[in-house]
């Protein structure tokens, strides 16, 4: 039998960071995670600094950026491409969705506004970001007038947004939904469409086309706001809201601490093994900042902060390998 296992390690923190938040994001270049954005307060944006962790020193600092800053938001995505982070929509301090779309170059420490207004897409919060060689995918995510469920991706090289066919009724409008690029397909997994969801949609980048998933195994329950990440063939989910609170965002709904692999060839869910006893597990939370990134050489999650079952935002670092183990 093949079990999935994983290890967690908690890791320690020095300096001045940004503190207990959620609704936050984070992006890895090599060494350094670069933190941005977030909530202590529910709804209230806690600032624009843009904090750097030495993952080797396990140290905090603030970056002396300069240029086009980024007003503080919650509900923000950023994601990393070579030296470059990408940082997309959130909603601001009067509870507006934001559109705007930013580079900030980690070699010479400089943001750029590269869209924003009727360009690319439209204003959102609570969207998801995922990455691959060339392209920032955005989809979905809370708009002005509700839930969306449309797919973008900004091209790094030509310096444009493309926007792709819409999925149709089956892919409900959502937010806080899993967001992967594996090979050349988007999937799409779960998230909150006015219920917690527990469908799988995959948007083929050479066909141009989307499918709904038949996933099997060991599936998750219906959630939203996890952790996601990508490694190999398989897309690894962390904890995750599984009930929401009655008073919205304002409350603490029902957490996950579970970790779970899909499969994308197979389509086979697995429950990992990731010892949810041990003080390295970061236990239930949801609304975390999170990456993929590598320790000691190998890839995984790393899984920053966040949302507690007692409401009260966490401030720890937890990253995050997973392995397979025959037995």
């Amino acid at each position: 039998m093949v079990d999935m296992q994983g290890n967690w390690i908690k890791l320690e923190q020095k300096g001045t960071g940004p503190g207990a938040r959620s609704s936050h994001a984070i992006a890895i270049v090599g060494r350094k995670l670069y933190a941005f954005g977030g909530e202590f307060t529910p709804r209230v944006p806690v600032d624009n600094k843009l904090y750097v962790f030495d993952l080797e020193e396990q140290s905090w600092s603030v970056n002396e950026a300069t240029g086009d800053c980024p007003p503080p938001r919650v509900g923000v995505t950023m994601v990393a491409l070579n030296d470059i982070i990408y940082v997309f929509g959130g909603r601001d301090a009067e509870h507006k969705e934001l559109n705007e779309f930013y580079s900030f170059d980690t070699t010479t420490n400089i943001w750029v506004l590269l869209s924003s207004g009727e360009t690319g897409p439209a204003h959102r919060s609570f969207h998801s970001t995922a990455v691959n060689d060339r392209h920032v995918y955005i989809f979905g995510g809370c708009g002005f007038s509700g839930r969306l469920n449309d797919l973008w991706a900004f091209d790094t090289i030509d310096q444009k947004w493309i926007q792709f066919p819409l999925p149709g009724e089956n892919c409900k409008g959502r937010g806080g939904p899993g967001l992967a690029v594996v090979q050349d397909k988007v999937w799409v997994v779960y998230g909150f469409a006015g219920n917690e969801a527990d469908d799988v949609h995959c948007f083929d980048l050479i066909k141009k086309e989307w499918a709904e998933i038949e996933t099997t195994g060991e599936k998750p329950t219906a959630r939203s706001v996890f952790s996601t990440t990508v490694v190999g063939k398989s897309i690894f989910i962390h904890g995750g809201e599984i009930d929401p609170s009655d008073l919205g965002h304002l409350g603490a709904g029902k957490f996950s601490g579970e970790a779970y692999a899909l499969d994308t060839q197979t389509l086979v869910w697995k429950k990992v093994d990731d010892g949810s006893n041990s003080a390295d597990h970061p236990g239930p939370r949801g609304w975390c900042a999170f990456a993929g990134g590598k320790r000691n050489g190998k890839p995984g999650l790393l899984v920053y902060g966040g949302n507690s079952p007692s409401n009260d935002r966490l401030e720890d670092i937890f990253f995050f390998t997973p392995c397979v183990s025959n037995e």
